[in-house]
């Protein structure tokens, strides 16, 4: 009976191995560290700017207060600084390995493919921005009008989880794309450019862009509903439709993965 809690626990036990070996390459390159926190540094300066600028102007974005939309910013901070240290460098090395036909080398070792491509690399000083986002959030959370109790924080955990799992399903569906196109590394400047519009809550945008961030690039799952948790926004249907959404989009993507795989020739063809 212990067999299939033990099958369960081998995806964490790889993710921390792996994390560790990716550990110990980065600190290899300790001057990454500063360069990461100038870099992460503009970047929250010109986010508070524009903030500052568009409630200079006025006292809400439809509906949005100040201290709320500085949440929505700390999330996406958060959420950026997970996609940059766990989920971008292993799409871009999957890319990689699909091209150049070393993909092979994941293919023989006796674990499951899916969970190997997805936690070989690691990017440690890409969490500056994880922690920049969450001390945004703390501050964000000292400045909302109402109080943030355990409901909202276990909210706010499950939502956020869930919305990484959305976007590492879109970045893998994407990369899934190398088995059929050669050159995919346009993808990355491309994502970049939409999740750019995730720090502002998606609500403030029309209808079929709202709806585009939310089904066909899931910021809003990623970035919006976790701040809606977080501020007492979030409703039960929203946190209903965001769990079942990531379990589809999850079975559709090892689906598409199986599928990708076929398309998959090797170094040897």
């Amino acid at each position: 009976m212990a067999a299939p809690s033990r099958d369960l626990l081998r995806p964490l036990r790889l993710f921390g191995l792996f994390f560790r070996v990716g550990a110990l390459n980065e600190l290899q390159y300790r001057a990454n560290f500063a360069i990461q926190i100038f870099q992460s540094a503009i970047a929250l300066g010109t986010g508070l700017a524009v903030i500052g600028l568009v409630f200079s102007q006025t006292t809400e974005l439809n509906g949005w207060s100040q201290p709320e939309l500085l949440a929505v910013f700390g999330v996406h901070i958060l959420m950026g600084g997970i996609i940059g240290t766990v989920i971008q460098p292993n799409m871009i090395r999957l890319m990689e390995d699909v091209r150049q036909g070393t993909l092979d080398f994941v293919l023989t070792k006796p674990e499951d493919s899916q969970v190997l491509v997805s936690v070989r690399e690691f990017r440690i000083w890409q969490a500056v921005d994880a922690i920049v986002g969450m001390v945004v959030l703390g501050v964000a959370v000292a400045q909302l009008q109402v109080g943030v109790g355990l409901v909202q924080t276990l909210a706010f955990a499950l939502t956020l989880v869930l919305g990484g799992l959305m976007i590492y399903c879109f970045w893998l569906i994407l990369t899934i794309g190398a088995f059929w196109v050669v050159r995919m590394d346009q993808i990355v400047e491309m994502f970049e450019g939409v999740y750019q519009s995730g720090r502002w809550p998606v609500t403030i945008y029309p209808g079929w862009l709202r709806y585009s961030l939310t089904f066909l690039v899931p910021i809003a799952f990623a970035v919006t509903v976790p701040a809606e948790a977080l501020t007492s926004r979030l409703t039960p249907e929203t946190l209903a439709l965001a769990a079942g959404f990531a379990a589809l989009i999850l079975a559709f993507t090892r689906w598409f993965w199986r599928f990708g795989l076929r398309r998959y020739s090797g170094a040897s063809a």
